[in-house]
């Protein structure tokens, strides 16, 4: 089963490559190691979310909103992701415990869904 391992960060707290945080250099050893293991389904890394464009359409209306961030209203976003092929949700854990995201923050597994 595929599963996305979301990176989650936090508007309030440091940003990856900060000295607080895990290092690029510890998130590309994880990588390869996921690599190693075979179970590299994809993933990426995002740009901050102040780059980020929200596009809505409020019910009702027809003319969509288009909001730039950093926004407001949320304090968490994903700052990245690997997607990951293992048989069991169980394995899932285990490899995101062991990612350097996971480090003062946290990484959200959802599985992939199959349709």
């Amino acid at each position: 089963m595929k599963y996305v391992l979301l990176l989650m960060g936090d508007v309030e707290k440091a940003r990856c490559g900060d000295e607080s945080l895990p290092s690029v250099e510890e998130f590309m050893a994880y990588d390869a190691e996921v690599e190693a293991a075979g179970i590299a389904a994809g993933g990426f890394a995002l740009h901050d979310p102040d780059t980020a464009v929200s596009v809505s359409i409020p019910a009702g209306e027809t003319d969509a909103v288009v909001t730039t961030g950093p926004y407001a209203e949320s304090r968490e976003y994903v700052g990245g992701t690997f997607i990951i092929d293992v048989p069991t949700i169980d394995d899932a854990i285990a490899w995101a415990k062991k990612c350097p995201g996971a480090k003062d923050s946290r990484v959200e597994i959802r599985a992939i869904a199959d349709y």
